[in-house]
C-alpha cells in the first residue's frame, strides 16, 4: 500500500476510519477541529458538530450503547466541559468501542490555560494512549477501539498541538467496508447502565478490577517499548517529547511509553534496573515522574526540564546542558558542541488585532464610547481587549461572560455593564446562564456578536449557521428567538457596522432596568469574502485628529506624517468613514 504525508489530526481521523468508527461528534476547538473535518469525508461515517463537548460525548456514548463504534474529539479545556460524561461512561462501559480524543495545547497557542489532561485518565480511571507522530496517531486510535471493547471502557487518546498539526509519513491500509452492519436489538441492562447509587456501588469494584487488567495488558503491549542504548542514561518519555529527546540524546537508552495510564509498572522497573540513571522528559506536569517515584524508581525530571510551555529540541538540549546530563563520552561531546537552533530574525512587533473589516470592531468602539464594563468570553472578539480598543475587561471560559455579568449586577455594581459572547459560544454554553439572568430577575444586557460561523477555529458551522458539518442545509436557529423563548422581552438585532444605529440601540439597552439582549449580526469577513471598493483619506480635509485610529483597523496607517489607508488591506466596510467628523474618508470611485 502507498504512504501519505498526514498531520496528526488527519491521521487520527484515518485511524478512526480504519477502526470502523460509525458515529463521531465534536465541538471545534484548536488544535482539534481537523479531526472531524477529515472524518466526515470517509464513507460509512456519520460525523456532526455538537453544540458543546459534553453533548459530543453523550452522542458518542449513545451510539456506543447501541452497538456502533463512536468517537468524540475536543481540545483540552473541552474535556472539562465533558467531564461529567467521561466519568459516567467510565462506570457504565458500553456495547461498542468509545474513543475520546483530547488535544492539549502546551504554550497556549490558542487557549486560556496550560492543562495536562493525563490527569483525567487517572481521575476517571480510564486508559490513555499518547502517540508521538502521525503513524502512531493512526495506529493508536485504531487500537483504542479494540481496547475499549476488550475492557468495556472509554479510551482517551491524547494529542498535543505539535502532534496534531505536524505532518509525517503514514502507511495507508486496506479500507474497511462502508456498509453499516445490522444492529441487534438494544441491550436493556439497567443494573449496568442506570447509575443510581445502588448500581454505581456495584460498578465501582468492576472499574478497579478493570484498571488492574489494563495494567497487566499494557505490560506486554509493543507500543510500550525499551530501546537500549548507552545504559549510563535511561530516558522515560512519551508523546512528542520522545521525538525531541531522541534528537538530543541519540546514544541514550529509552523507555518509550505509548500508554500513559495505567502505567506498565513492571516494564518501568525493568528498564530502571538496566540503566544507571533515569531521567523523565515530559511536557507540562511531572505526571510520569511522580508515578515513577510512587513505585520506588529514583528519577529526575522537572529539576532539569520546565513545567511551563512547549518543548523543542533546542530547549531540551539547553536544559540538558545546564542539568549536566551525561550519556557516554560521545553523546556528552555531541551535546557540548551541538549548536542551539538559530534564533529567528528579529521582527518588528505585530500585536494581534481584529481583521480589517471585522464587525466586532464596531460594537467594541461603541462600548468604549459609553465606558461600559464589558464581561467577555472566548472567541475572536477577545481581541477587543487589545489596544487601542481596550474594551474587554474579563475573559474566563466558554459561556462565562453572561454568568459573570449577572454576578457583577447582583453584587450591586452601578457601572454600565454588558456581557459579550459569540454566536457559536452562545450555543455552546450561553443559554443556561441566559436563563439564569431572566429567572433570577437580573438586569444584564447580553450582546451576542453573531458573525454566522465559528470563526476563531477555522469557520466551522454551528446551530445558527444553517448548515451541518457535511454542509447539508438544516434549521437556522435564531438567537433572538431563543432569547425571547426563555423570557427576554427586550431584544434587538443590529448590524454593528452601522455606527449610528448601533450606538442608539446600545444606549437604550444600557439605560434599561430589565434584562435585555442585542444580536450584533454581520458575517465574518474572511468567511463571507464580501469585499467592496476600498476607502481613502482626503489630506485636505483630514486634520490628523486620530479618531479613526482608535478603532484599531490595520489599513489605517501613517504615511509621510499623515493618516492614510492601505488600500491593499482595506475591504471597504466603511466604518471608519462613519466616525470621521470631517468627512475626510470616502470610498474610492
Amino acid at each position: 500500500m502507498e504512504k501519505k504525508l498526514m498531520s496528526g489530526n488527519e491521521a487520527i481521523a484515518y485511524g478512526a476510519y480504519l477502526g470502523r468508527v460509525r458515529v463521531a461528534a465534536a465541538y471545534p476547538g484548536t488544535p482539534s477541529p481537523e479531526i472531524l473535518e477529515n472524518l466526515v469525508t470517509y464513507p460509512g461515517v456519520y460525523a456532526e458538530w455538537a453544540p458543546n463537548e459534553k453533548v459530543a460525548v453523550d452522542v458518542a456514548a449513545g451510539a456506543a450503547y447501541a452497538g456502533r463504534r463512536a468517537l468524540a474529539a475536543m481540545k483540552h479545556v473541552g474535556l472539562n466541559v465533558a467531564a461529567d460524561s467521561l466519568f459516567y461512561t467510565s462506570y457504565t462501559g458500553m456495547q461498542a468501542g468509545l474513543v475520546i480524543i483530547t488535544c492539549d495545547d502546551p504554550a497556549m497557542h490558542s487557549s486560556q490555560n496550560e492543562q495536562d489532561n493525563r490527569h483525567y485518565a487517572r481521575f476517571a480511571k480510564v486508559p490513555m494512549l499518547e502517540p508521538s507522530y502521525s503513524e502512531e496517531a493512526k495506529q493508536f486510535t485504531k487500537l483504542a477501539f479494540d481496547i475499549s471493547e476488550a475492557f468495556d471502557t472509554p479510551v482517551l487518546v491524547r494529542s498535543t498541538t505539535r502532534i496534531s498539526h505536524s505532518e509525517s509519513i503514514v502507511q495507508m491500509e486496506e479500507p474497511p467496508s462502508p456498509t453499516w452492519e445490522e444492529l441487534p436489538p438494544y441491550k436493556r441492562d439497567p443494573v449496568k447502565y442506570v447509575m443510581v447509587p445502588a448500581n454505581a456501588r456495584r460498578r465501582h469494584p468492576i472499574i478497579e478490577e478493570r484498571l488492574g487488567k489494563l495494567a497487566a495488558y499494557f505490560e506486554g503491549l509493543d507500543i510500550n517499548r525499551i530501546e537500549m542504548g548507552d545504559p549510563a542514561l535511561g530516558i522515560v518519555t512519551s508523546g512528542v517529547s520522545y521525538q525531541h529527546a531522541r534528537e538530543v540524546f541519540p546514544e541514550a537508552s529509552f523507555l518509550k511509553l505509548g500508554t500513559v495510564w495505567p502505567l506498565p509498572v513492571n516494564k518501568i522497573r525493568e528498564f530502571a534496573s538496566r540503566v544507571k540513571r533515569v531521567v523523565v522528559i515530559e511536557e507540562l506536569d511531572p505526571f510520569l515522574e511522580e508515578q515513577l517515584r510512587l513505585i520506588g524508581v529514583e528519577c529526575t525530571g522537572k529539576k532539569i526540564f520546565p513545567i511551563l510551555g512547549e518543548f523543542n529540541s533546542g530547549l531540551v538540549r539547553d536544559c540538558a546542558r545546564r542539568g549536566g546530563l551525561i550519556a557516554g563520552e560521545a553523546a556528552q561531546e555531541a551535546a557540548a558542541t551541538a549548536p542551539s537552533p538559530p534564533l529567528a530574525a528579529e521582527l518588528p512587533p505585530r500585536p494581534p488585532m481584529l481583521c480589517p473589516g471585522c464587525a466586532h470592531r464596531g460594537m467594541f468602539y461603541v462600548l468604549q464610547h459609553y465606558k461600559a464594563v464589558v464581561l467577555g468570553d472566548i472567541g475572536c472578539y477577545t481581541l477587543g481587549a487589545a489596544p487601542p480598543l481596550l474594551a474587554l475587561h474579563t475573559c474566563g471560559c466558554m459561556g462565562a461572560s453572561i454568568g459573570v455579568a449577572h454576578g457583577v449586577d447582583k453584587a450591586g455594581c452601578k457601572d454600565r455593564k454588558v456581557a459579550v459572547i459569540g454566536d457559536s459560544t452562545f450555543f455552546h454554553a450561553g443559554i443556561p446562564p441566559l436563563i439564569d439572568v431572566v429567572y433570577n430577575k437580573g438586569a444584564t444586557t447580553v450582546i451576542v456578536l453573531d458573525n454566522r460561523i465559528t470563526a476563531m477555529t477555522g469557520h466551522q458551522d454551528h446551530p445558527g449557521s444553517g448548515r451541518t458539518l457535511a454542509k447539508e442545509p438544516t434549521v437556522d436557529i435564531k438567537i433572538e428567538d431563543v432569547a425571547r423563548a426563555v423570557g427576554f422581552q427586550k431584544v434587538d438585532v443590529v448590524d454593528p457596522l452601522d455606527f449610528k444605529a448601533t450606538r442608539a440601540i446600545v444606549k437604550e439597552h444600557l439605560e434599561s432596568n430589565e434584562p435585555s439582549l442585542i444580536v450584533a449580526r454581520h458575517p465574518c469577513v474572511l468567511y463571507a469574502r464580501e469585499f467592496k471598493k476600498p476607502y481613502q483619506i482626503d489630506p485636505e480635509k483630514c486634520n490628523d485628529c486620530g479618531i479613526c485610529r482608535r478603532i484599531g483597523c490595520a489599513p489605517l496607517i501613517r504615511a509621510d506624517g499623515k493618516m492614510a489607508i492601505d488600500q491593499l488591506l482595506c475591504i471597504g466596510c466603511g466604518f471608519c468613514a462613519q466616525i470621521c467628523g470631517r468627512k475626510a474618508i470616502t470610498q474610492v470611485a
